[in-house]
């Protein structure tokens, strides 16, 4: 329904997420973060469902936080209570045991910025622009600093967060904020593609492998082989596993 913040549309192993607030830039609100986060769990909990792409309706993807609703939460508990909100939802796009691909047609701002990151990929529009501008309004984006430096890294991060420039697709594509820039014309082209060519993977291989990626990244070196070597020895022993072995050892 058009009233709805989130649209949410089931194509066989795929399930489509929109943003559907395009009257106001699709800023992530309280209400829209939360619907977010039940069609998020809503699609994860469907066992068809292989692969999640979140998409945008109107011409921004995401303008950020609610800035009138930011400032309107007058005392610190109340605030405190949003940016938690705000973490639980990127954190979930992390745990979700399908990958999700953003699919970016515009700007994506600040904590936009933040929900494309947190992302397991991103095909983007070559019009789109990228930032995490609020130092320009006098406040840092710390928490879109999270995802923003984990994707691109530190000094790179450092130099949007602390100038608030915007940048292009291309230089997105560049820093790894996405993973390619597309003409607008190809950009679903590209972003079904590469959902149809995951979904067409082993899917309990694929969630095993997405979480111990996620673990082994935030770990020291010798504790990320640990977590990956144990992905390994549990990913042999699945049937689909064993059988994908077998059949390409009689090639």
């Amino acid at each position: 329904m058009k009233d709805d913040l989130v649209l949410s549309v089931v194509d066989g192993p795929i399930a489509r997420l929109t943003l559907n607030a395009p009257d106001r830039a699709n800023v992530l609100s309280s209400a829209l973060m939360g619907a977010l986060g039940e069609a998020l769990a809503a699609a994860a909990a469907d066992k068809d469902v292989r692969v999640i792409v979140l998409g945008a309706a109107g011409r921004i993807f995401c303008a950020g936080h609610d800035l009138e609703e930011l400032r309107d939460h007058a005392n610190g508990p109340s605030r405190e209570a949003l940016f938690a909100q705000c973490s639980a939802l990127m954190m979930a796009i992390g745990a979700c045991r399908a990958p999700v691909i953003a699919r970016v047609h515009g700007a994506a701002v600040a904590a936009g910025c933040q929900l494309v990151a947190s992302c397991d990929l991103a095909y983007a529009s070559a019009a789109a622009k990228f930032a995490v501008p609020g130092i320009n309004l006098g406040l840092f984006c710390s928490t879109p600093g999270v995802a923003v430096g984990r994707s691109i890294g530190r000094k790179a991060a450092m130099e949007l967060l602390l100038t608030g420039e915007t940048v292009d697709a291309e230089r997105a594509a560049a820093l790894g904020l996405i993973n390619r820039a597309v003409p607008a014309a190809d950009l679903d082209a590209v972003v079904d593609a590469t959902a149809r060519a995951i979904a067409a993977k082993p899917p309990h291989a694929v969630a095993l492998g997405k979480a111990a990626f996620g673990r082994q990244m935030e770990a020291p070196l010798a504790e990320a082989y640990a977590i990956a070597s144990r992905a390994m020895v549990e990913n042999l022993a699945f049937p689909s596993t064993q059988d994908g072995i077998a059949t390409f050892l009689s090639r």
